[in-house]
């Protein structure tokens, strides 16, 4: 944790109210903004907040999916609490989404995550982290085609999941949506952290000591 954060929930003090988005306030319960350590070196990135992530108000929280994630970043050293937790004790991550409200019957529009995007960036830019992890296709396509210099039509999240991609400024460590995701794919994804990612000096550019 950053020796001056106060809090994991929202810990940048974003809008709680937005309502930039007409069709998303009438039927969202709350906005779910991001959660974790403002120093993290990892940035974990979904598309929208889940059935259980907005009840929560938590990104990446509550069964199925949500658990999924915090056990596989628990075995990687970054969450000390059970995967059911509601407010998990995370160290040396962050987890948001691209959109910051859930429409209940659809995924979000081009538009909405365009006008989320501001939140985004600015968390990218406040935490400025080392590895970032797209969380399923979406995500994957919306920051490789902004901070790479790949096609977008070159990115497919089967393929690339649990590899390295080089990005500006930091790398992209892809994975599957967690809902499609076998044991096999997790513990790819785990042995990539471990041995390719955890394993060497991902720091050089960032010039942080260990916490």
């Amino acid at each position: 944790m950053d020796a001056n954060q106060s809090k994991l929930r929202n810990p940048f003090g974003m809008d709680a109210d937005c309502e930039n988005c007409s069709e998303l306030c009438g039927s969202r319960d709350r906005v779910v903004h991001g959660y974790g350590d403002v120093g993290g070196e990892f940035l974990v990135v979904g598309t929208r907040p889940s059935g259980a992530a907005e009840a929560n108000g938590i990104p990446f929280t509550g069964a199925g999916a949500g658990e999924r994630v915090q056990s596989i970043f628990a075995d990687l050293g970054f969450v000390r609490s059970a995967p059911d937790a509601m407010e998990p004790d995370v160290q040396n991550v962050f987890f948001t989404n691209l959109t910051r409200c859930r429409h209940p019957e659809r995924e979000p529009t081009d538009r909405e995550v365009e006008t989320c995007e501001p939140f985004l960036n600015a968390e990218i830019r406040m935490i400025n982290p080392q590895i970032i992890v797209p969380v399923g296709e979406r995500p994957l396509r919306e920051l490789a085609i902004e901070y790479t210099t790949r096609r977008p039509d070159s990115f497919d999240v089967d393929a690339e999941h649990a590899t390295t991609i080089r990005g500006r400024g930091f790398e992209l460590v892809p994975m599957k949506d967690p809902a499609e995701m076998t044991d096999a794919d997790a513990d790819a994804f785990r042995e990539h952290m471990r041995e390719n990612v955890l394993s060497r000096d991902y720091r050089q550019t960032k010039g942080r000591q260990s916490r």
